[in-house]
């Protein structure tokens, strides 16, 4: 087996998983505001940005090679109902038109949730101390298609609402956006790695926990279930998070349903290399890299991660 492994040329060759700029796809924080770029504390390198400058970010983005990004909105005021989240001219509604007009070639997803919108930070419609799923989904399917509207190219329901794929695949049609396509969070799992993203967008649930909408970390037959539901209610991709503690979901989703398969690399993920890289203990290019690879090669057809803009400098 070694004789193949002798040189470079030789390795890459043979080379069973790619790893390409084309892969990724970078996650962004919208904010209101003019050239505001603020670090997220627990995470070096990612910014909040204003519109301005989620445009430069952009063209960056465009010419290093990654031609896919995901919005998060943080809006200047939240609300029990998660109103900025489909406000016509809410920062994520904003940002899309701007980078559409700037970037007609990029992809543009928008993350439909109502966590960054609700002053209670939960994913959804708050009664008697729990997510009121039917009258959520309602407010989810309202979300995509302001995002629709404003030119997104994918929308991306996050929630993990029981239906809400369905609703959203039939109000995005009924008004008149049938090739807006979905992304699906099928495979969400009530993670300890969203720390970081919950300080990003101040969406910590201000009482108890996800645990009732998203999965539980031990179970993998129900990821695959969960999979094929939201393919059979219009999903055009299925999305396992996090990635790297799941990769074997990963696999089983991919073989299983053969359906074009998302994995998004999550804040804590990106949080552990930065840091480990900034004590000495690993060096961060060939460890993301791996890691990225990994994913790959556990089925991901498409990369959700934080390190999209370095991975793709140094790919």
């Amino acid at each position: 087996m070694r004789r193949l492994r002798r040189t470079r040329t030789l390795r890459e060759l043979v080379r069973e998983t790619d790893l390409d700029p084309r892969h990724l796809v970078q996650p962004l924080f919208v904010v209101a505001g003019e050239g505001v770029r603020e670090e997220v504390p627990s995470m070096p390198g990612i910014e909040r940005l204003s519109i301005s400058e989620l445009v430069a970010e952009a063209d960056e983005l465009q010419a290093g090679g990654v031609g896919a990004v995901i919005l998060f909105g943080i809006p200047a005021s939240k609300d029990e109902a998660g109103s900025g989240a489909y406000d016509p001219e809410g920062v994520v509604q904003m940002g899309v038109r701007a980078l559409k007009e700037a970037h007609p070639e990029l992809v543009v997803i928008t993350d439909v949730c109502l966590c960054e919108y609700t002053s209670h930070g939960h994913c959804g419609i708050v009664r008697d101390g729990e997510v009121d799923n039917d009258i959520t989904i309602e407010l989810l399917a309202k979300t995509a298609i302001s995002q629709a509207d404003a030119g997104a190219d994918v929308v991306a329901p996050s929630d993990m609402m029981d239906g809400r794929v369905e609703a959203i695949r039939s109000q995005l049609d009924e008004e008149g956006h049938p090739n807006v396509a979905i992304i699906a969070y099928s495979a969400k799992y009530a993670s300890a790695f969203y720390g970081p993203f919950r300080d990003a967008a101040s969406s910590t649930p201000e009482f108890g926990d996800r645990r009732g909408y998203q999965m539980d970390p031990a179970n993998a037959l129900e990821a695959v279930r969960e999979a094929e539901l939201d393919l059979a209610e219009g999903a055009d991709v299925v999305m396992v998070k996090p990635a790297m503690p799941y990769l074997d979901v990963i696999r089983r989703v991919k073989e299983e349903t053969g359906a074009r398969v998302g994995a998004y690399q999550v804040s804590g993920e990106y949080s552990m290399l930065k840091a480990a890289a900034r004590q000495g203990w690993i060096e961060e290019r060939a460890a993301v890299i791996e890691s990225l690879t990994a994913i790959r090669r556990a089925g991901a057809d498409l990369v959700f991660t934080y390190h999209a803009k370095e991975a793709a400098g140094w790919l």
